[in-house]
C-alpha cells in the first residue's frame, strides 16, 4: 500500500528516536571503566530516561491533542537533539542519568504521539500502520548498537554526538513534511489516562507490556555489561539482536498471527523468551550467551507488535489515551530492569538479572492464559466495529 508523506516522514523520525535508545548499549562498558563506575550506577543512564519516560507517557498523549500532533513531535525530537548533544558533555555518570532523565520527557512526547500520527494518517487498517510503525522502531534499535559501536572506538562520547545529528536530521523531515492528521482528536485530560487503565482490557494488556519490558530492557540494558565485549562487537551483536526484532515485528507476526491466534501466539512468545531466560542462566560460555542475546530478538520482535496492536485494538479510547496508558506501565517495568539488574549483577553474580527476567515473564504468561481469551474477544469486537463503521 502507498503512505502519505507524512506518515513516511513520522516513519523516519521514528527510527531515528529509536536509534537514539540503543546507541549507547556499546558503550556501556567503557563509560564504566573510564568513569570507575559500577553496573548498578551505570544501569541508572537506562533507568532515569526510561523511568521519567513512563511518568511523561501520561501527559504526552494529551498534550498531542492540545498542541497538535505535528508541534509535540517537534518539541519532543528537538529535545532530545539537544539532551543527546548535553550528554557528551558530561563529566561523570550522575550528569549523564540527569540528561538521560531530560533525554527521555522529550522521547515520552515523541513516541506517543508517533504511533497516534502513523495511526491517524494512514490510510490502511490499523495492523497496516502498526506493522509501519514497528518496522521503523526495529530498524532503528537495530541500527542504534552498531552506530554506537562504530562511534564508540573514537571514544564514549561520540555515539552521543552521532545521535544528536539523527535526531536534528529527524526534526528536520518531520518540520518539512509532516502535516497534522486531519482526522484530529479533541482536548483530552490526564485523568483520562487513569481511566483507560481501570479498563479490564486495558489494563490486562498494558500488565503483560509491563512484565515483557522488563525482559527487553534486561537484554538491551544489561546483557553489554554481562558478556564484557568492545564496543564494536557488542554493536554488531545488537545489530543481529535488532535485525531479528525488525524482522519477526515485521513478517513473521504476521504468518504466525494467521496461524496461532493472537493470545496463544502472545503465550507462545512469552514461554520462548523466559525459556533462553533460563538457558543464558545456565550458558556454558561467551559464544553460547551471545548466540542466546542475539536468539532473543525474534520473541521481542513478535511481542512488540501483538503488544501495541492489542493497546490500540482492544481498547475503547481515542489513539493517544489508549497509547498513553499501555506505554506508562510498559516502559515502568522498563525502568525497573536496568537498575535491578546491575544491583543483582554486582551482588549476587553476572547471570542473576537473566533469572529474575525468566520469573517476571513467567507472571506475564500467567495473565495471558488468565484474561488472553477477553483480549481475542475485545479484539474482534473492536476490529469489527471499525470496519462497519469505515462501510458505514
Amino acid at each position: 500500500m502507498k503512505y502519505s508523506p507524512t506518515v513516511l516522514a513520522t516513519a523516519l523520525a521514528t527510527t531515528m528516536a529509536f536509534l537514539g535508545i540503543g546507541v549507547i548499549d556499546p558503550i556501556l562498558p567503557l563509560i564504566s571503566h573510564q568513569m570507575g563506575a559500577s553496573r548498578a550506577q551505570v544501569e541508572l543512564l537506562f533507568t532515569a530516561y526510561i523511568a521519567i519516560m513512563a511518568v511523561a507517557m501520561l501527559v504526552a498523549g494529551v498534550a498531542a491533542t492540545r498542541w497538535g500532533g505535528r508541534k509535540t513531535l517537534l518539541v519532543g525530537l528537538g529535545w532530545v537533539a539537544l539532551c543527546a548533544f548535553a550528554c557528551g558533555f558530561a563529566q561523570n555518570v550522575p550528569e549523564l542519568a540527569v540528561l538521560r532523565a531530560f533525554w527521555g520527557f522529550g522521547n515520552a512526547l515523541f513516541v506517543s504521539t508517533a504511533l497516534s500520527i502513523i495511526v491517524g494518517a494512514s490510510t490502511g487498517t490499523h495492523e497496516d500502520a502498526i506493522t509501519l510503525y514497528e518496522a521503523s522502531l526495529g530498524f532503528g534499535i537495530a541500527a542504534g548498537p552498531l552506530v554506537g559501536g562504530f562511534l564508540g572506538g573514537f571514544g564514549w562520547q561520540f555515539p552521543f554526538f552521532g545521535t544528536a545529528a539523527f535526531m536534528t536530521l529527524g526534526w528536520i523531515v518531520a518540520f518539512l513534511r509532516v502535516r497534522e492528521p486531519s482526522r484530529r482528536e479533541p482536548p483530552r485530560r490526564a485523568q483520562d489516562v487513569f481511566a483507560a487503565l481501570r479498563h479490564p482490557d486495558v489494563l490486562t494488556n498494558a500488565l503483560v507490556g509491563l512484565c515483557y519490558s522488563f525482559g527487553f530492557f534486561t537484554i538491551l540494558a544489561y546483557a553489554p555489561l554481562a558478556l564484557g565485549m568492545s564496543p564494536l562487537a557488542l554493536g554488531w551483536t545488537f545489530f543481529g539482536w535488532g535485525a531479528l526484532v525488525a524482522f519477526s515485528s515485521v513478517v513473521l507476526v504476521r504468518v504466525l498471527q494467521k496461524r496461532f491466534g493472537i493470545a496463544l501466539l502472545l503465550g507462545g512468545t512469552i514461554v520462548t523468551l523466559a525459556l533462553i531466560f533460563i538457558a543464558l542462566v545456565a550458558a556454558p560460555g561467551k559464544a553460547t550467551a551471545i548466540a542466546l542475546v542475539v536468539a532473543t530478538g525474534v520473541p521481542c520482535g513478535i511481542a512488540n507488535t501483538l503488544l501495541t496492536t492489542l493497546a490500540i485494538d482492544v481498547s475503547p479510547y481515542s489513539r493517544s489515551i489508549s497509547s498513553g496508558a499501555y506505554n506508562f506501565l510498559r516502559w515502568s517495568g522498563g525502568a525497573v530492569a536496568p537498575v535491578l539488574a546491575g544491583r543483582l549483577g554486582d551482588t549476587i553474580g553476572v547471570r542473576a538479572p537473566f533469572a529474575v527476567a525468566a520469573v517476571v515473564a513467567l507472571i506475564a504468561i500467567a495473565i495471558v492464559v488468565v484474561r488472553g481469551g477477553a483480549l481475542s474477544a475485545a479484539l474482534h469486537r473492536n476490529v469489527e466495529r471499525t470496519s462497519a463503521a469505515a462501510m458505514g
